[in-house]
């Protein structure tokens, strides 16, 4: 068997629509619960959101976190596809314990997401490399393809998680509603009947879960189309190493569960975690430049470079499902939907970058073909510049928007819908780019590793990204009840943050963008 598997003449190998498929279920359970998530633990466990944001910050960070263990688990115990299948059910049994209303439960199921998301997420991406020959042009086509199977599934997640939500709703009490809910466009109705019917999110959860599931099956049963390619390391074909990661992933869960409800010590680990891996790293390209390898051991160089970029522009990104959701909450005049009485949900926000990446996403992938023909086709670096530059931007959409009413009222329907077209923008400069980039850098020993530690770079952006949504959601509590909850001017003096902090970030990245692109010696 070959390290690459083989692919037809024309179009793209089988294997890559069974991928799709596969991680298009996978994402729509993420994203049904990243829909839902920060609101869900402020409703029903801390009610304020500067915890809730803490929590879905460190959820977030540990399951990009443990990815840098399942790359290395797939590389050396599973390969790619035990791992995936393995990681995947692993995630259903989270969800579904989701459902149950209970802190400890819920949290055990978060940590049992977190586990199986390691050994599923990175390895997944890197089967989609395996596909593909060296050099293969088709390679940044496929994974943008890839890419839009992600987006399909986080288009669909929050609209059906939030509608089934809403048809199974729970009865809150007037006097037992949430601070921040004055500006709600039923508040007046909920107090003159004294309570109100609010979406119970455990059946998006369960939702959520049935999507995971749907992920194992597709890939299950398309197995036979991947061309050989993600089988067990010679040696390791028996369900002795199986059984044995299992046993590993039940005694990782509940360590994981402590890090969710102690979000200090999981900062530490994080930190401790990334400067291993960049250590780690940097000593292995050494040892390229000790060997005489000056290109090997310069491509790893600018890869974490790149991984610092990548963390900078999540950081900011990933104010989606944290800030900017109880902002749509909280603060945007919610539009009612052509032809019927219904007003646009807050929730459904968390699908409008989708549709802007399926909208964008061909037309991205073109034009970069076309610039290629040309010799115009930026390098990585500038592309990775110019999209941390652009999530800055985004929330200037939004600030002017703030400025707008004056700090009072609700802001512009449309002005978070053109904050998600500048971030989509930059999005699509940097994420579909960066997965094939790390496929092409990556030493072809250690790609499980290295894909690794490019999500573990998203886990460090993620949880630097719950801090600043907590930054956002500090105030004093005499000033928290004259408002109703976080002021609005809270929310622009976090977003002025973000966009300097971005702006700068990118700017600088792409002054030193020649130099690093010289270092991946023709990677493109």
């Amino acid at each position: 068997m070959t390290d690459v598997a083989a692919v037809p003449a024309k179009g793209h190998p089988q294997g890559l629509w069974i991928l799709f498929f596969a991680e298009l279920w996978e994402r729509f359970c993420f994203y049904g619960m990243r829909a839902l998530l920060a609101v869900y633990v402020a409703d029903l466990f801390f009610v304020k959101q500067k915890e809730a944001s803490l929590v879905y910050g460190a959820y977030t960070a540990l399951i990009y976190a443990t990815g840098i263990f399942g790359g290395a688990v797939a590389d050396r115990l599973l390969g790619f596809r035990r791992s995936i299948v393995t990681g995947g059910l692993i995630m259903a049994s989270g969800c579904f314990l989701l459902v149950v209303r209970d802190k400890d439960m819920f949290l055990f199921g978060l940590s049992l997401l977190i586990v199986g998301n390691g050994l599923f997420k990175p390895n997944i991406s890197s089967l989609v490399g395996k596909l593909y020959a060296p050099g293969d042009p088709r390679r940044d086509a496929g994974f943008t393809i890839f890419y839009m199977g992600i987006n399909v599934g986080a288009l669909v997640a929050p609209l059906v998680c939030a509608a089934v939500s809403a048809a199974f709703p729970k009865r809150v009490p007037f006097d037992q509603l949430w601070p921040g809910l004055e500006n709600h466009q039923d508040y007046a109705i909920w107090k003159a009947q004294g309570f109100a019917d609010m979406p119970d999110y455990r059946w998006g959860f369960l939702m959520a879960g049935i999507g995971i599931v749907l992920g194992v099956v597709t890939f299950h049963l398309g197995r036979g189309r991947l061309d050989g390619q993600g089988l067990p390391p010679r040696g390791r074909e028996g369900m002795g190493m199986p059984a044995l990661v299992v046993l590993g992933c039940a005694v990782l869960a509940p360590l994981v569960y402590l890090l969710i409800a102690n979000k200090s010590v999981a900062a530490y680990i994080l930190s401790g975690l990334a400067v291993s891996v960049a250590g780690y790293l940097i000593w292995y390209s050494m040892q390229r430049f000790a060997a005489g390898d000056k290109v090997g051991g310069q491509r790893i160089f600018a890869l974490l470079a790149l991984l610092l970029a990548n963390t900078v522009f999540w950081s900011a990104f990933e104010q989606a499902g944290n800030s900017l959701n109880f902002f749509a909450r909280d603060y945007v005049h919610m539009i009612t939907l052509p032809g019927t009485e219904k007003k646009f949900d807050f929730e459904w926000f968390q699908s409008v970058n989708s549709i802007w990446i399926i909208a964008l996403g061909p037309v991205f992938a073109w034009t970069w073909v076309w610039l290629e023909r040309r010799r115009l086709n930026p390098s990585i670096p500038v592309k990775f510049g110019f999209g941390v530059v652009c999530v800055g931007l985004g929330f200037g959409v939004l600030m002017w928007a703030m400025s707008a009413v004056g700090g009072q009222g609700q802001v512009w329907f449309w002005s978070l819908v053109l904050l998600y077209l500048v971030h989509t923008i930059g999005e699509l400069c940097i994420s579909p780019v960066g997965l094939s980039m790390v496929t092409k850098l990556a030493p072809p020993s250690m790609t499980g590793l290295v894909m690794g530690a490019w999500f573990l770079s998203i886990s460090c952006a993620n949880f630097l990204a719950g801090v600043f949504s907590s930054m956002a959601a500090s105030v004093d509590e005499d000033k928290a009840e004259a408002v109703g909850g976080v002021p609005m001017s809270n929310y622009y003096d976090s977003y002025e943050f973000l966009l300097w902090y971005a702006v700068i970030a990118g700017g600088a990245f792409l002054l030193i963008a020649k130099p690093l692109d010289k270092w991946m010696h023709g990677i493109k």
